[in-house]
């Protein structure tokens, strides 16, 4: 399916790459880049975090300065300053945050945790727009965010932690949450151009109007990339449509949402320290890989204010998405093919019981079709034959209702308590012969040593429902506005993902999984005083029911990990024309049982070893400078620490550290300009260091020293 046919590159058909940036031009002529200007707005590129407001805890409209979990708000300047070519440039400004960037616009994601990987590890994180969940409850993708237009977003929204009770399974780890723009008080239009290496170019348009009791935005975006190493590359658009009604009863926004992506993908560069090596750095080890992926969403929120003030919230929603790419990653390469539709609808009921008690309530329901196959050309030995491995589908419904005490205890203590139950059913049909046959039911066999079975398995068709409840609670205490201790306490889960219990291998005709359990703790304190603001946060976290993939490729459940570390965010206005802004975070995230690695039976003694991926400490620092109100400079200082690669923490990525400037000019009302210099003393670094025992280190690689460049015009 291709959402907009006339900008789409496909380098496998040998288009030129800036076709996109003539075909979107016309459109762009109509609007721009985001709803504000940014060299005529007063506040620094990150405002101070307790001034930001957020909806991602209660989906009302909420100070974080008063709330108990752990948040990180990403403001509409910061995002027009960074101008983002890959979400990770925005999320390093994040305490507790890691989004690491693969190849293109692939990445995998970590909130209070190591960078999780394999089926489940999407599972952990829910990721949102507008506090509608991306992709259905139990068929996540652990690239999904690149469905998301955060290049023209109001702000983003981290919770760090377990979410709250309005939040649905997969928020294990936290919430991304990405805030559409409403529509600007008068007529605006906007246009940026943009330009960079590697033939990247970048198109964002952005047009509002108001009729009345009606107000629309129309945000479109459109980007190429010939790509750093050979063969690689990537054309994307984006398209979110926002149209906002102001009744005297109900109030109400509608979004609908668009994206696709056609990539042309570089896979891991292999060798001891081959990101350091010139020549392997523009490798691609697999020309071969591509990604193609298309979303649609659409979102009506309703709102109505009642009697007493009392409050109703429905907000119904439909979601599309389809996917095809090139596992390159696994031995014979298989492409997978899956997609999903759904429907759903959330529903909040905010009523105060008393000055002092207010109760939020609802019912949340969510119905999805999905579908995977999974096919290969060629026969890669005698347990992996050519031809289609998997072809499923699973319905899936969910049903959860959900209750929120805010109790505000004396003036100065406040209280939140929330309970959600959580009822998830899959209804799964397998479409081929079930067992570990190839796909015309014939056994495999070692004519060497006479086994048998196939790799991959299918299990018959079946039914599994997963009820869970989650909990928490939290405390504010407001000594003053520079003195704010807070206490959080939760318990989250996430159910197995559909492909967790579908997507069986060496023989496993069942999995008998349940669902992963998270107990979390953390303290707080937070405050502002002048121009200094900070947010600090201790937590400490225990994982049962750990869903991972032992060396017999068997889906299992009884892996338990800790987790507990120290975050910190601080703004400081130092003088007129400077301030800095600080995150960071000092963590350890560790097995806390044996487990056996991949492709061997023998029990390693992973006990009180760090997970792989998982640093000890990480944090960036932006120094802002406004010698004049039209103009900012900002250097950026982002610092990763090395981690291990491997269970028995025998081989370790070193880590790196790495310098940005910024600089954004406005020229008068209607024209501004910006300038970016990224990995300013072009260290070599990799995006994600790996280790495989079969392959040795394997990196993805870090951009080399870049220079973008763009020019905003308002009409």
């Amino acid at each position: 399916m291709n959402i907009f046919p006339s900008v789409l590159r496909y380098q496998k058909s040998g288009f030129s790459g800036l076709g996109i940036i003539s075909a979107a031009l016309p459109l762009a002529l109509v609007a721009g880049t985001s709803p504000q200007s940014y060299a005529t707005e007063s506040t620094p590129a990150d405002r101070s975090q307790l001034e930001s407001v957020t909806v991602t805890a209660n989906r009302i409209e909420q100070p974080v300065s008063t709330l108990s979990n752990s948040f990180s708000v990403i403001t509409t300047q910061a995002i027009e300053q960074v101008s983002a070519a890959h979400i990770s440039e925005l999320t390093s400004r994040m305490a507790g945050v890691w989004i690491t960037r693969g190849n293109g616009q692939e990445h995998l994601t970590a909130i209070r945790s190591p960078v999780l990987t394999g089926a489940g590890s999407c599972g952990a994180f829910n990721i949102a727009e507008d506090g509608v969940p991306v992709r259905p409850t139990g068929f996540c993708n652990v690239n999904e965010l690149f469905d998301l237009n955060t290049e023209q977003a109001q702000q983003i929204e981290v919770l760090r932690g377990p979410g709250t009770s309005l939040h649905s399974s997969d928020a294990v780890h936290g919430v991304i949450n990405v805030i559409s723009p409403a529509p600007a008080a008068e007529s605006e239009a906007l246009l940026t151009a943009e330009a960079g290496p590697n033939e990247f170019g970048r198109i964002k348009a952005s047009a509002s109007e108001q009729y009345g009791r009606y107000g629309f935005r129309v945000n479109v975006n459109g980007s190429t990339d010939g790509g750093y190493q050979q063969d690689s590359g990537y054309d994307q658009q984006k398209l979110t449509a926002r149209l906002d009604y102001a009744g005297d009863q109900w109030s109400s926004y509608t979004l609908f949402s668009a994206n696709n992506l056609n990539q042309e993908t570089a896979g891991y560069v292999v060798g001891t320290d081959a990101y350091k090596d010139k020549t392997l750095r523009r490798q691609n080890p697999n020309p071969e890989a591509y990604r193609d992926s298309q979303a649609l969403r659409w979102q009506t929120r309703f709102e109505r204010e009642l009697a007493k003030e009392a409050e109703l919230i429905i907000t119904p929603y439909a979601r599309y998405s389809d996917m095809a790419f090139l596992m390159h990653f696994l031995p014979g390469q298989p492409v997978e093919h899956n997609g999903q539709n759904s429907i759903g609808i959330q529903t909040t009921y905010r009523t105060p019981i008393s000055s002092r008690l207010v109760l939020s309530q609802g019912v949340d329901l969510e119905f999805t079709d999905a579908f995977l196959t999974q096919t290969q050309d060629e026969d890669f030995s005698w347990s992996i034959p050519a031809g289609k491995q998997y072809d499923y589908d699973v319905k899936a419904r969910v049903i959860a209702t959900f209750m929120t005490m805010d109790y505000q205890w004396t003036e100065r203590l406040s209280a939140t308590f929330g309970g959600r139950f959580e009822n998830l059913e899959y209804d799964y049909d397998n479409r081929m012969i079930s067992g570990d046959t190839d796909a015309d039911g014939n056994t495999c066999v070692n004519v060497s040593s006479g086994a048998t079975g196939c790799r991959y398995t299918r299990p018959e068709d079946r039914t599994d429902q997963f009820n869970n409840l989650s909990t928490n609670a939290g405390l504010v205490y407001h000594f003053s506005d520079t003195f704010i201790p807070r206490a959080h306490f939760s318990h989250g889960f996430r159910a197995p993902q559909a492909t967790e219990l579908y997507r069986l291998q060496a023989g496993q005709l069942i999995a008998d999984l349940d669902a992963e359990e998270i107990n979390s703790a953390e303290l707080g304190l937070k405050g502002r005083a002048g121009g200094f603001n900070y947010d600090l946060a201790s937590f400490y976290m225990t994982k049962d029911n750990v869903i991972f993939q032992s060396s017999d490729r068997l889906n299992l459940d009884n892996g338990e990990t800790r987790h507990y570390g120290l975050e910190f965010q601080l703004f400081w206005k130092i003088a007129e024309q400077w301030d800095i802004n600080v995150s960071g975070t000092f963590a350890r995230h560790e097995y806390t049982d044996d487990v056996t690695a991949p492709g061997s039976s023998a029990l390693l003694k992973t006990d009180g070893n760090d997970i792989v991926s998982a640093p000890h400490h990480m944090g960036s620092m932006q120094l802002g400078w406004r010698p004049t109100q039209d103009t900012r400079v900002e250097l950026e200082w982002v610092s990763m620490g090395d981690y291990y690669t491997d269970l028995e923490n025998l081989h370790s990525y070193d880590g790196h550290n790495l310098l940005h400037l910024r600089l954004r000019q406005q020229i008068n009302n209607d024209v501004s300009f910006g300038l970016r210099l990224t990995n300013l003393t072009n260290q070599y670094y990799a995006e994600r260091a790996d280790y495989s025992s079969f392959g040795g280190d394997r990196y993805f690689i870090g951009l080399p020293r870049s220079v973008y460049g763009d020019i905003q015009i308002r009409f």
